[in-house]
């Protein structure tokens, strides 16, 4: 499983689009869909800075960012997507290895 943004109407929306807020802010929000969405969330969560949120939404991974500029949100998101990959490949691997 990749960590890719879902395609379908909801996701196309908000996935990886950064959207001003009404104070000015910069918001993204990302579903992707794992083997087992609340152990990839759990182990995101602990990186979650004051900005992000995570939960698991209708068997997704959802996490929202919001920073002052878009060069902050860019760099965030990035980060949260390099966690992401690596959460998602260890719940896989240990998937694949369950009896």
């Amino acid at each position: 499983m990749s960590p890719e943004p879902e395609r379908d109407a909801e996701s196309r929306s908000d996935a990886g689009t950064a959207d001003a807020t009404a104070t000015g802010r910069c918001r993204a929000t990302l579903r992707t869909t794992h083997a087992d969405p609340e152990t990839v969330a759990a182990a995101l969560a602990p990186d979650n800075t004051d900005e992000m949120d995570t939960r698991t939404e209708d068997g997704r991974v959802v996490t929202t960012v919001v920073r002052d500029s878009p060069g902050g949100l860019h760099s965030t998101v990035d980060d949260y997507v390099v966690n992401l990959g690596v959460a998602d490949g260890i719940v896989d691997e240990h998937t694949r290895h369950q009896p």
